[in-house]
């Protein structure tokens, strides 16, 4: 098993990334983090954010749980992916550059590094 650093290193490595943070999706509690950590925020703030999220989904009748979450703002995107495991999940949240990088092709790769992440 790759060692959560490798694994965040290799997430910042994908072209445009400033940050990388992985976080328990309940407690907010920081596992690892890569890059600049003050563009992706604190673990705290990304475990309200994907509870509110979830809420609002639910209380509008949407059907399943919460895959991803994306922000976009006028220089950075935000992107926070669910990582699904056994007990409470975890967040992956991945800030680019907005001129230096594709969404789609960084949504995808984020999806793809989430599910290799605990492989």
């Amino acid at each position: 098993m790759r060692t959560l650093d490798t694994s965040l290193s290799d997430v910042l490595a994908s072209p445009g990334t400033i940050g990388v943070l992985l976080v328990d999706a309940v407690s907010g509690l920081t596992y690892a983090a890569a890059g600049d950590r003050t563009a992706v925020g604190s673990g705290e703030a990304l475990s309200e954010l994907a509870e509110l999220v979830a809420d609002g989904l639910h209380q509008a009748g949407a059907d399943g749980e919460l895959e991803s979450i994306v922000v976009t703002g006028r220089r950075r995107h935000h992107i926070v992916q669910v990582v699904p495991r056994q007990g409470d999940p975890l967040l992956l949240a991945v800030v680019v550059d907005r001129e230096r990088t594709n969404l789609a092709l960084a949504m995808r790769e984020t999806a793809t590094h989430a599910e290799n992440l605990l492989a």
